[in-house]
């Protein structure tokens, strides 16, 4: 059954449905028509541009830029396809309808919890009979003509993105629909990312190498200062010095994104999800180990930039020569000092990430999700920038303890300690204000960090020509 409607504009009201055809077939009246325009009202042109690019790219088959009326049925037709396939798999019990707690269980099934009075709110969007449930004809009729064709891209909105650059690249991967995979969108999305993340850490790269002399150098006998850490940074080198260790930082972005990205992927593949979008138990666990390999491979590259951001004046010629000098005086062995706490901390900074992430979106979702699932901008930024923070916080005495192993060989008289003893040894010292050495210039880059990120990425995208998710 093909269902056509063509629209007309009505000014600040909703669109009014001008005629309706349904056959099995095209009405013979409309054979003669060559195109076929929609009016739409002007607050659902932004709807209508994404339904008309997705069209226009899925159903032109000659290539011309132009959809013309069989290349539309024929869209139709598929399009409606797919809506019958989705709308079987929300309808639980196999009646031919679907009610509040099946909308319920089909969103919990992704990872999003909604309450029943949020989904009879998504039911009533729809039912025009109203029973408060929705049969084929009421799904069919309300999403023939929009650009969403599966569940999982109703949650896009609350996808993790890859702007949340704040200098400790632990978080879950960003996930990419097919559609993403197949036309190479996910690549481009993964160097506006990329590029965005290098800016930002450049930006903040002051801050960055404070908190690292902050936790290697700071003591109850040597109370470091942010002004006193940057004044001594200044002393000691110069302007120049503020950005030491930021080189080999910036490189890592590349292959460190890419390896997770791929690793990743395999990953949901071997845990058997044929989903696009994973539910948050198995985010977790095909972040977390994704993150394992991916730090793995580029572990090296995170002792030498402690290692540069450390370094004095003269002391090494640039990160080549760094890499040289540690490999003929401590050994490979020097180049996985710290990897233990470094993979410990993963697991703690992305379920709580996900976990704070999870519930600021449920609050949000509750609260103000009355009439649309679009958080906007804002809201992503405040939710991954305060779930990134409790990421850190938690993480962060594993964190510390890890840069100190990295620089024992650098610092004059430092004991070559293990972890546990390390621990021991700073509790002891110190007291447990010991293990949060450095944490007030980690948090102050958090913010500047990612709003630098999303600037850069949202304009990058426009280079790149990334579509909006």
């Amino acid at each position: 059954m093909l269902c056509l409607s063509l629209y007309v504009p009505v000014l600040d009201q909703s669109q009014a449905e001008f005629q309706c055809f349904e056959s099995e077939g095209l009405p013979s009246e409309l054979k003669s028509i060559f195109r076929l325009s929609l009016f739409i009202p002007s607050q659902e042109f932004s709807t209508y541009r994404q339904w008309r690019q997705k069209i226009v790219k899925a159903g032109d088959k000659d290539q011309d830029g132009q959809l013309d009326f069989e290349e539309f049925v024929h869209y139709l037709r598929d399009h409606e396809k797919k809506l019958r396939l989705v709308f079987r798999s929300l309808d639980k019990k196999n009646d031919g309808r679907i009610d509040a707690q099946e909308i319920m269980q089909s969103l919990r099934d992704l990872g999003v919890n909604i309450s029943e009075q949020q989904a009879e709110k998504i039911l009533k969007s729809m039912d025009k009979n109203g029973t408060m449930t929705i049969d084929w004809n009421e799904w069919r009729d309300y999403h023939l003509l929009h650009p969403a064709e599966n569940i999982p891209e109703i949650i896009l909105y609350w996808k993790h993105s890859t702007i949340f650059d704040v200098g400790e690249n632990l978080i879950v991967p960003d996930e990419f629909t097919v559609e993403e995979i197949q036309t190479g969108m996910w690549w481009r999305h993964l160097v506006a990312g990329g590029g965005a993340g290098a800016v930002s850490r450049t930006c903040t790269a002051p801050l960055d190498r404070l908190k690292v002399l902050m936790q290697v150098h700071a003591s109850r006998s040597n109370n470091m200062s942010i002004v006193g850490g940057f004044t001594h940074m200044l002393r000691e080198g110069g302007w120049r010095s503020l950005w030491r260790g930021n080189g080999i930082n910036v490189i890592k972005i590349g292959p460190e994104s890419a390896i997770k990205f791929m690793a990743y992927e395999q990953i949901k593949r071997f845990i058997g999800s044929d989903q696009e979008t994973l539910g948050i138990h198995e985010r977790l666990v095909a972040g977390s180990l994704a993150g394992v390999i991916a730090q793995s491979s580029i572990y090296p590259m995170e002792v030498l930039k402690t290692r540069m951001a450390l370094r004095k004046t003269g002391q090494y010629q640039g990160m080549l020569d760094c890499g040289k000098k540690m490999l003929l005086k401590e050994g490979v062995s020097a180049f996985y000092k710290g990897y233990v706490p470094n993979m410990l901390g993963i697991i703690p900074y992305a379920g709580i990430d996900l976990a704070v992430y999870e519930t600021l979106k449920n609050a949000w979702l509750q609260r103000y999700a009355t009439s649309s699932a679009d958080p906007g901008v804002f809201v992503l930024l405040a939710c991954g920038t305060i779930s990134s923070t409790c990421g850190q916080l938690a993480s962060y005495p594993l964190a510390l303890v890890r840069t100190r192993m990295q620089a024992q060989a650098s610092v004059e008289g430092a004991p070559q300690s293990s972890m546990s003893n390390l621990f021991k040894h700073i509790i002891k010292t110190e007291g447990a204000f010991g293990l949060y050495r450095g944490l007030a210039p980690n948090f102050m880059k958090v913010i500047p960090a990612v709003s630098i990120s999303y600037v850069v990425y949202e304009n990058l995208k426009l280079t790149l020509g990334v579509t909006s998710r």
